[in-house]
């Protein structure tokens, strides 16, 4: 009986050993073991030769080069080789130039001069609809030649702008780079929709916040709902003093500020401050935030603070020539004397070594006007060409955590590439005629 046990052991042991030498065999063999993956196809490769190219991190344009594009990253840069044989797309009588940037947006927005334009959207549209017209506005914004964007809230169509980022990401819809803010932030009675009866529920372009408690759990809902940046309205009602300061009426308190940017950097996440005059943009400097949007009035004290603490200034120039006429016909003519506020404080700004990036507000203005009329807007200001494309170039990929990805063209960093017929440094209102688009390797846009 033990005999026999013994017997059946040593086969069973026999028949264990063989099974494992059949397993590694076949494991050794299989074109599925971590030993042997399947190939992978080899990344495209692109070859753009380009008559003229401004690189971003030079201001002298270099001629005759030739850009090797290896999948979705720049290989090599350097003078016009032999290419014969090879699939060459030759932009003759262009300039190419890094993928441009715009640090200010906001795609489910089709203008809002007037308060009625603003009503109507929130009102009449769906969010599903205003979705919709929103990949339209992405598609414009890339073709545009904005090949990243900043989009600084939604205006009452919730977090439809994290699906838009998510959308293009992953290949479903066309459209730039996008880092997004959701539904921003502000108080009771500070935002519209304002002005209907008590009884009539109407819904509000923002996510309404009062306290610093209350602050801090607004942000970690956008940030657990997708929000890339933290947005709050700094000011409002706004006029102007006898002195020709533009003063306004602060919405957060300091406290209810501090108690956001706090939470936002804490969560290792930016905050975007729309402050358009005296005390919403020294509330907003004083409590740290990242950016400052419009800033129609700095004053010099607070200059010298974003200067020392390396805040960006993101001024939106052209969106307050865009409106200016419109509102002051509506009862609201402080809209035109801020014009001239704005440029002795872009002036202002500039001497005083703030960072300036591009923003356009597009959505303020009808994403059917080209965004990129703000770069003559800053040569208007007082910037060269040279300082305004740098706006729009290193200067935004700086402000949104990308310079190590994009904002210059060099090998290594993705291909994102336009190109204009002729030279922008000489005629920066040429950079309204971008027509070569290309986005991660892809081309979007040919001449």
């Amino acid at each position: 009986m033990n005999h026999g046990r013994a017997c059946a052991s040593e086969e069973w042991m026999a028949v264990m050993r063989l099974l494992v030498i059949l397993f590694i065999g076949l494991s050794l063999t299989s074109p599925a073991s971590s030993q042997s993956k399947p190939e992978q196809s080899p990344a495209k490769t692109t070859y753009i030769l380009c008559d003229s190219l401004l690189d971003g991190k030079s201001d002298q344009l270099r001629k005759n080069v030739l850009v090797v594009i290896e999948g979705d990253k720049i290989s090599r840069i350097g003078p016009a080789a032999n290419t014969s044989g090879t699939d060459v797309i030759h932009l003759a009588s262009h300039t190419c130039m890094p993928g441009l940037i715009d640090t200010h947006t906001h795609v489910l927005l089709q203008g809002d001069i007037t308060a009625a334009d603003y009503d109507e959207q929130l009102l009449k549209q769906s969010p599903e609809y205003r979705t919709i017209l929103a990949t339209v506005n992405v598609r414009r914004a890339l073709e545009y030649g904005f090949t990243t964007i900043r989009d600084l809230e939604t205006e009452g169509a919730g977090y439809a702008d994290v699906d838009l980022r998510n959308a293009i990401d992953r290949g479903v819809i066309p459209g730039p780079r996008m880092q997004v803010a959701s539904r921003a932030m502000d108080v009771t009675g500070a935002y519209p929709l304002l002005g209907y009866a008590p009884n009539v529920p109407v819904p509000h372009g923002v996510q309404v916040v009062d306290g610093p408690e209350d602050g801090r759990k607004a942000v970690r809902e956008q940030l657990m709902l997708g929000a890339d940046w933290i947005k709050v309205y700094s000011d409002r009602s706004y006029r102007v003093r006898e002195d020709g300061v533009l003063d306004d009426i602060p919405t957060f308190t300091l406290e209810e500020l501090r108690a956001i940017v706090d939470e936002a950097h804490r969560e290792r996440h930016k905050v975007a401050s729309h402050a358009m005059a005296l005390n919403g943009v020294h509330n907003s400097v004083e409590a740290g935030v990242d950016t400052i949007e419009h800033g129609n009035y700095i004053s010099d004290e607070d200059l010298r603070t974003m200067a020392a603490k390396g805040l960006y200034y993101v001024p939106t120039i052209f969106v307050g020539e865009y409106v200016a006429q419109g509102r002051a016909q509506e009862g609201a003519p402080v809209w035109v004397k801020m014009l001239k506020i704005h440029e002795e404080t872009f002036r202002r700004a500039m001497k005083a070594g703030v960072k300036i990036a591009f923003g356009t507000d597009a959505g303020g203005f009808d994403w059917k006007v080209n965004p990129a009329k703000e770069f003559s807007s800053m040569v208007k200001f007082g910037m060269t060409p040279a300082q305004a494309i740098h706006s729009a170039t290193l200067t935004a990929s700086e402000l949104l955590g990308m310079q190590d990805k994009i904002g210059t063209l060099e090998p290594g960093k993705l291909a994102d590439m336009v190109a204009v017929p002729g030279d922008p440094l000489a005629d920066v209102s040429i950079l309204e005629r971008v027509d070569f688009v290309m986005k991660g390797g892809m081309v979007y846009k040919k001449p």
